[in-house]
């Protein structure tokens, strides 16, 4: 069966899940974000095939969003956040919270976020660039944008 191109739609979601959209990609992205950098252990906490994972891991560094490095002679590499990644765990983080509040149930969120700024545990909640207040479906609107076809 062909996969759909989604990075041809002139659509930034569907762009976007052509490049985090399989379901191991979020989970190897938030695994290199708290620290587990290596195959092996990368592989352990997932318990996903050596095939599937190095399938995924080229993925994510063929498209910007981890870079492998090396960090033994036998070659054996780690695999860090790019910009570009460490932007897509802000996307996971919003996941994370529509889990908390949805999924979680009466044990509550399994992980929670102290803001470094302030020092204090807090949701992640999406700010207008502009103004600073909330965003949320139920207050904007979409408009055609630059890259928008039809």
């Amino acid at each position: 069966m062909q996969r759909t191109d989604f990075g041809s739609m002139a659509c930034s979601i569907a762009r976007t899940l052509d490049v985090i959209g399989e379901p191991w990609s979020p989970l190897i992205l938030r695994d290199v974000w708290v620290g587990l950098t290596r195959f092996e252990q990368l592989q352990a906490d997932l318990g996903i095939s050596r095939k599937v994972l190095t399938e995924r891991l080229n993925h994510l560094v063929d498209r910007g969003v981890l870079d492998r490095r090396p960090y033994d002679r036998r070659p054996r590499y780690e695999y860090v956040l790019t910009d570009r990644g460490t932007e897509l765990v802000d996307v996971l983080m919003a996941m994370a919270r529509w889990g908390d509040r949805w999924l979680a149930g009466e044990a509550g969120p399994p992980v929670l976020y102290r803001h470094h700024a302030c020092g204090e545990v807090a949701t992640v909640d999406p700010r207008c660039a502009h103004c600073g207040e909330p965003m949320h479906a139920d207050n904007v609107d979409l408009l055609p944008g630059p890259g928008a076809t039809g």
